[in-house]
């Protein structure tokens, strides 16, 4: 069995800006409830013209720059996703054919905020397996399209992005490796955080539409409940399967859903505030993407460094959850 490495990262923000003072002007709401309830202070939004494929080849491009390898080298893409370009062709077909790849192995994963991990996790066993040497595996969302900005409750939360990492081998003598993940679903949850109208369930009709049934629609306070609980959950079973104490982690990297549920889950662990990566502030909740964004964001800046031991946990619509724990 081989050990699979993180090669390299990268990470794209579309340029235009919706703050917080923006939303004022929307829905019945201020900028100090925003940030106070949430620490969102601004987020993301994709223009006309370009879409979630194209957020995902910029993010690719900066990863294979950042591992020294071309479109070519890769073996299979992977794009967790739920604002996908369409529902098919797979966003994972498009990226192939946007990035001049070989015809290889390209899937869309639906697991909504959990899903990079979902991601990482699938890519680990072709690695291990010997199947394949070289995975781009993105996160990455345009949620402002499927936002109902006539809820405060959900239309505060969202913004676009993609975040992509490239898993290979780990060469002979090298500490670095993902060491054990965790994947988690509960279905019975699933009606707290959904998009009605996205499927064969309820066609997207014009009664559907008038009834914005195509819109992300959340029951907030049940799903934070859950999402602190699923959180330390997967964490524990993570730290509890290596064997790794809490405190010998260098980071944290939690998805960026908001801040106090963060909070929550670096409490119960001790996790000092130094340790965890956070950039909702700038970012919002990017679903797929929050936890790639912030690694590559962290590993440019030089915050993450190899051989550092690193905890993601993360948990979305499903409701899914899982963890992740590496060496850099």
């Amino acid at each position: 069995m081989y050990k699979a490495k993180i090669l390299g990262t990268g990470s794209y923000l579309p340029e235009k800006l919706l703050t917080n003072q923006d939303l004022e002007k929307l829905v019945e709401t201020t900028s100090a409830w925003i940030t106070e309830r949430t620490g969102i202070r601004e987020r993301h939004i994709t223009p006309v013209g370009q879409n979630n494929s194209d957020l995902c080849v910029q993010a690719a491009r900066r990863a294979l720059d950042m591992a020294r390898l071309e479109p070519k080298d890769l073996d299979m893409i992977l794009i967790a996703t739920v604002s996908g370009d369409q529902t098919m062709p797979s966003t994972a077909c498009v990226v192939q054919n946007k990035l001049g790849c070989r015809d290889i192995f390209a899937l869309d994963v639906t697991a909504a905020c959990s899903g990079f991990i979902y991601g990482l996790t699938i890519a680990h066993q072709f690695i291990q397996t010997g199947m394949y040497k070289n995975i781009l595996v993105i996160g990455a969302e345009v949620l402002t399209r499927i936002v109902d900005y006539t809820d405060r409750n959900t239309c505060i939360l969202f913004g676009d992005g993609a975040g992509a990492a490239i898993l290979g081998r780990t060469p002979e003598g090298e500490k670095s490796e993902i060491l054990t993940s965790h994947l988690h679903a509960d279905g019975s949850l699933g009606n707290l955080l959904e998009l009605p109208a996205s499927g064969t369930a309820i066609p997207l009709t014009y009664e559907a539409i008038d009834q914005r049934l195509h819109l992300v629609k959340m029951q907030g306070k049940e799903v934070f409940k859950n999402a602190v609980r699923t959180m330390t959950i997967c964490a524990q079973e993570a730290l509890d399967n290596t064997g790794i104490d809490k405190g010998t982690l260098d980071w944290m990297i939690p998805h960026q859903a908001n801040m106090r549920i963060t909070d929550s889950v670096a409490r119960y662990f001790e996790i000092p505030k130094e340790k965890v990566i956070i950039n909702l502030e700038r970012t919002g909740n990017t679903s797929s993407a929050t936890i790639p964004i912030a690694l590559d964001e962290a590993v440019r800046d030089g915050r993450i460094q190899r051989n550092q031991l690193i905890l993601m946990v993360a948990f979305g619509a499903g409701l899914t959850s899982g963890s992740l724990i590496m060496r850099f």
